[in-house]
This record gives C-alpha cells, structure tokens and sequence, in this order.
C-alpha cells in the first residue's frame, strides 16, 4: 500500500526527471560527436523530440497535480465560495471530457500506426510508441482530474457562503495579509 501510495504521489514527476534527462544526454551525446569527433548520431535528433512529445503530455498531468495550468480568475472573485467550487467542477468536468476524448481517438490513432508498422527512420521503433504519448498522458491528466473533482465535491459538501460578522479563525486572517 505505501509503494503504491509513493507511486501515486510521484509518477509524473519520475516521469518528468527520467525523460528529461534522456532529452538532455541525447542532445549532449549529439554536440559531443558534432563537434568533438567531428560525426554525428543519427538517432538523438529523433530520440529528443520524442521524448519531447512525451514530456508535454506528462506534463499536463502534472499541471493538473500542481493546479498550475493558466486560468483566468477574475470570474471567480465575484463568486460566493459554493459558486466558485460549482464553476471550478464544471471546469474540470470539461477537461475531463477533453482528455477522454484524445484517449480514445489518440488511442484509436495509435492502434491503427501499430496495425500499419510504420517505424521511425532514426531508432527503427515503432511509430505507434510515439502516438501514445497523447492517449498515456491523458490517461494520467484524466485521473488527476478525478481527484481534484473529488476534492472540490468534498469541498463544496463544506463550503458555506462567508459573512463580514462571521469570526474566522487566525489562519484565515493571516493569508489574507
């Protein structure tokens, strides 16, 4: 249980740290031979941009985790907490919707260049490999989306509407400040 916790915690970011290092000795290991030994690799070229591919599709997932993909809140400032926990919900119902989406025609896609076997000029693996980038990170994004629904369905079970008498407790003050 607590690997799978550890697991769950942290995928994209091992994910994130795994690709981007490949990314970075692919193009390190292409200047080298460039301009050391005079030669080239005919593969990091393809090897980093697929990898690339990669790590912007985790990296939605990993937004998502963060709450750091870009929104515009100026909507919500003229909310009630309860209508600001409906709005983000609907929100995250859309994303959710998108991301089931592009897994499903991303895989469909990604099915159909197996069926093909189209392979890669470079490293001679399958295309389908690089088409799965889109259908695997949705599959994370849709996931981290559930849980960041549950916790706003749990949040708004406990939202209530503030009032200028009600008391707030010190916390509350202090982040205002």
């Amino acid at each position: 249980m607590k690997v799978f916790r550890l697991i769950e915690r942290h995928v994209e970011e091992v994910l994130l740290v795994i690709i981007l290092s490949t990314m970075v000795i692919a193009i390190f290991l292409q200047i080298v031979m460039r301009f050391v030994l005079g030669t080239s690799l005919g593969w990091s070229e393809e090897l980093a941009r697929y990898s690339f591919i990669y790590l912007v599709f985790i990296g939605v997932s990993y937004g998502v985790k963060q709450e750091k993909h870009i929104r515009i809140d100026t909507i919500l400032s003229f909310l009630n907490e309860k209508k600001q926990v409906i709005l983000s919900f609907i929100v995250y119902s859309l994303f959710l919707l998108f991301s089931i989406f592009i897994i499903v025609y991303g895989g469909a896609m990604s099915i159909e260049i197996f069926r093909i076997g189209q392979v890669t000029p470079g490293l001679g693996i399958k295309m389908g490999y690089v088409y799965m980038a889109a259908p695997l990170g949705m599959v994370l994004t849709s996931l981290r989306i559930s849980q960041k629904m549950k916790a706003e369905f749990q949040h708004y079970l406990h939202a209530r509407p503030y009032t200028l008498n009600e008391k707030r407790n010190h916390h509350e003050v202090h982040n205002e400040q």
